[in-house]
């Protein structure tokens, strides 16, 4: 699994403290929105050059760690 905080950073002054790329103001939750409506990997990277393969698995990999983690909680 990729190491999602070298890609992911919470800031209380952006995006409300949401999840958020680094260097981006594109939040988790947009990314996997995007994926969830059917965008593929590269239209993502076509609408949004500032991402990369690499970015977007992260977000993937931050969804499934943070899954886990509920469930471990339960």
């Amino acid at each position: 699994m990729i190491d999602y905080k070298q890609y992911i950073t919470i800031n209380p002054e952006t995006r409300f403290s949401k999840p958020v790329i680094i260097g981006t103001r594109i939040t988790v939750f947009d990314v996997l929105n995007w994926l969830a409506n059917g965008m593929t990997i590269e239209n993502i990277i076509q609408d949004y050059p500032e991402l990369n393969e690499i970015h977007i698995k992260a977000c993937l990999s931050y969804a499934a760690d943070r899954e886990h983690k509920i469930q471990i909680a339960s």
